[in-house]
């Protein structure tokens, strides 16, 4: 039998923060990221948790009876925004990814209750965020079934080019 934990990123998951990040880009967007501007914008973000914090459900299952092995299954990030209309912060849900072999087994279920919990407790937290692709049905509905509703938004950006 499995187990799910989830625990905040350490500097040790760097390596495979960035391939998971990479391969949601590639999976979600079609987009090639480059793989070392991830890993420092990870690496910023382990040091700098007011930047962002990410967290990583492990499986964890008994081997034998005896030992216990954890297996990295899945990851998301979470970033602030300050509200004025609420006078407090929205938490957003980001870089989501489950490893393919963890999929559909609750893997974000277990990442969005714990996050959930956090921000419920947090004093100042008015609520949980998070943008989903508009063909992503599969994601939808995950997210529909956790309570999270449509919020009426199209997102809009300019991206700059890098600098340096």
């Amino acid at each position: 039998m499995s187990t799910l934990r989830i625990r905040e990123a350490h500097a040790h998951d760097r390596d495979l923060l960035t391939q998971w990040a990479r391969a949601m880009a590639l999976e979600t967007e079609h987009k090639q990221l480059d793989e070392s501007v991830v890993r420092a914008g990870i690496e910023a973000a382990i040091a700098d948790p007011s930047k962002a914090r990410y967290f990583v459900a492990m499986r964890e299952s008994a081997v034998a009876g005896r030992e216990t092995i954890a297996e990295p299954a899945g990851t998301l990030m979470l970033t602030r925004e300050w509200s004025d209309w609420r006078n407090g912060d929205w938490w957003w849900i980001q870089s989501v990814y489950v490893a393919p072999a963890h999929r559909r087994q609750g893997v974000f279920a277990g990442l969005y209750r714990h996050v959930e919990a956090l921000a419920r407790g947090t004093p100042g937290v008015v609520g949980l965020r998070l943008y989903v692709e508009r063909e992503n049905a599969d994601a939808q509905r995950t997210y529909e079934s956790l309570g999270m509703v449509d919020a009426g938004y199209a997102i809009r950006e300019v991206e700059f080019a890098a600098k340096g």
